[in-house]
């Protein structure tokens, strides 16, 4: 299945908010650290790497998606960014990069073991990574996915590919970083969202979690799998008085400047 920029993009606020987070921990242009080549990993439609391009004009920016819906939407916008279509997993830099930057993109790879000294061995000198992840799969609105897709009769189609820890605890990421470079910086945030809508979780999650789930069924499930899922969300995730959702959303940072 597509990924759908629009129904993306309709949190957009909420789904900024951590790369603005993120972002606030790269060095500024005043500090004299000046990245002439940067790369955002998984850049959906663009709206983090037109950020990353304004704050520092001169460099080289490349955006890279596995989507062509979003790079089509990032390319619409206009502006000199080089957008790129290519999995993240067989991605290679051709050249070292002064920033490799990725704003919810990499829990979807696995064998972060591997892939993390991988990126890291794409940095020029005194390069940095950034990297934000969700680390929300505990919550009920994961695990309820999880769970649903276990029962017949979705499991003969889903079960072999189903993701159960697809991010790290912090301190394993530590492991991973500290060996390769100075300054790492790791550290969690749980955001309380504020959810407008009937069934905003559901809403929320059939952009992104729904995604893979739904295109690993026979066209015949997929209705009723996501009926089910947004059923069962609506009995965890109550309607406030004023109309709103809570729904906390943990996610996991981390910066690192190698050697």
């Amino acid at each position: 299945m597509p990924w759908d920029p629009q129904r993306y993009e309709a949190f957009a606020d909420a789904r900024l908010r951590p790369l603005l987070d993120l972002l606030a921990r790269v060095p500024a242009p005043e500090s004299g650290w000046t990245p002439r080549c940067i790369a955002d990993l998984g850049c959906g439609s663009g709206n983090g790497t037109r950020l990353l391009a304004q704050r520092w004009p001169e460099a080289s920016v490349l955006g890279i998606d596995a989507s062509p819906e979003m790079l089509e939407t990032a390319r619409s916008r206009g502006g000199s960014i080089v957008w790129q279509h290519a999995e993240l997993g067989a991605w290679r830099a051709q050249s070292p990069f002064d920033l490799l930057f990725s704003n919810a993109a990499l829990h979807w790879l696995d064998e972060h073991a591997q892939l993390f000294p991988r990126l890291l061995g794409m940095l020029a000198a005194q390069g940095m990574l950034a990297v934000q992840m969700p680390r929300n799969f505990d919550a009920a609105s994961h695990r309820m996915a999880l769970e649903l897709a276990q029962e017949s009769p979705y499991r003969e189609h889903l079960l072999a590919s189903l993701r159960l820890r697809p991010v790290l605890g912090p301190q394993e990421y530590y492991e991973l970083l500290a060996p390769h470079g100075d300054s790492v910086d790791i550290w969690e945030t749980e955001y309380l969202q504020v959810l407008g809508g009937d069934n905003p979780v559901a809403d929320w999650t059939r952009s992104t979690l729904l995604v893979p789930l739904l295109d690993g069924l026979p066209g015949a499930l997929r209705e009723p799998f996501e009926a089910e899922y947004r059923r069962r969300v609506s009995t965890i995730y109550d309607k406030r008085s004023d109309g709103s959702t809570l729904y906390p959303f943990r996610r996991l940072f981390m910066t690192l400047r190698v050697r």
